[in-house]
């Protein structure tokens, strides 16, 4: 049972530090403890572990404008992070997980402006129907991430300079834009700021667990394993990803997030696999590669190896989009 809170709130705008320190503070969370991470990044395209980098952001105008591309852990879509969007991380063990507990600490924060949240569709909160945080999951072993976007007053113009959200996925939201889609919460409240921002969530924070919230300490041998996540995620191997020579594409979307598969086939048999996908849940996207490399090309074949994934909605509906494409 969590019993101690912590916050550390990053003072760098650099969004590999900031993912590198995401990932310590997960990892070395104590089972009693909840840790909150507040953190922003400076004109950063910030995309989900699964998704194909070149599909989803203009890249090259991007890095031209001495923007940085982010590849995070958790699954989700694209979002554009600048210094007026505030971005929290809730790292706790899973006994302690609590989603809905969670996103009441925002609801909580943004309530002390005036403004009621609704959660929405898998991952969104919402105020007036409008999105002004997208929320995503990670883990390793016992210990979760949950972390989100809050919109204060981020450039949207830029937002849709660089992102290039697909046209189903918007017609799925039922809007023209991803600018049409968001709303920045200065809009509704024009006191608020970033700073004040911190504070409320910091005071929602502990109301809600009912505990003292406390500056998280790190230790002296924090900064080396940092340093080797910095290394990771800011890597070219990490950023952007290869795409195969391939034979074969499909593409759908459903309702728990688009996919693409790129297939090279030779000799009648899967020699190359890509899956990219927005899903939440990047641990089962990056499973299903490694059960279609070396299979033969055929549906039945390949609904025969997907099932051994688990027998879940997601895989009926990729063995369906198969079923109609071979």
């Amino acid at each position: 049972m969590i019993n101690r809170l912590n916050i550390y709130i990053s003072d760098s705008y650099d969004p590999y530090l900031n993912m590198a320190t995401e990932k310590y503070l997960t990892l070395n969370v104590d089972p009693d403890e909840c840790i909150m991470f507040l953190w922003q990044n400076d004109n950063t395209v910030f995309i989900g572990k699964n998704q194909n980098c070149w599909a989803e952001c203009h890249v090259a105008k991007l890095e031209t404008d001495g923007g940085h591309l982010a590849r995070r852990l958790s699954g989700g879509g694209a979002v554009y992070h600048d210094v007026h969007n505030l971005n929290f991380t809730f790292s706790v063990n899973n006994k302690d997980y609590n989603v809905a507990k969670q996103l009441s600490v925002i609801a909580l924060a943004v309530r002390d402006y005036g403004i009621e949240a609704e959660v929405s569709g898998r991952n969104d909160i919402l105020t007036d129907g409008c999105k002004f945080s997208g929320n995503a999951f990670w883990c390793y072993g016992e210990n979760y991430y949950h972390h989100g976007t809050i919109l204060i007053k981020t450039d949207t113009e830029k937002m849709a300079l660089y992102l290039n959200v697909p046209e189903d996925k918007l017609k799925a939201k039922g809007v023209a834009s991803v600018r049409s889609r968001v709303i920045n919460l200065s809009m509704l409240n024009g006191n608020i700021s970033v700073d004040g921002m911190k504070k409320s969530l910091m005071n929602a924070f502990g109301e809600v667990y009912e505990f003292p919230v406390n500056d998280y300490v790190f230790p002296k041998s924090a900064m080396a394993e940092i340093d080797k996540y910095y290394a990771e995620f800011d890597s070219p191997e990490w950023k952007y990803d290869r795409t195969p020579q391939f034979t074969h594409k499909f593409q759908r979307r459903f309702a728990w997030g688009g996919v693409t598969f790129c297939l090279e086939v030779k000799d009648g048999r899967i020699n190359e696999c890509v899956v990219y996908s927005d899903s939440l849940d990047p641990l089962f996207i990056s499973s299903i590669p490694v059960v279609l490399r070396g299979r033969r090309y055929g549906a039945k074949d390949l609904a025969t190896a997907l099932i051994t994934i688990g027998k879940r909605q997601e895989i009926d509906d990729i063995i369906g989009l198969f079923q109609e494409e071979m």
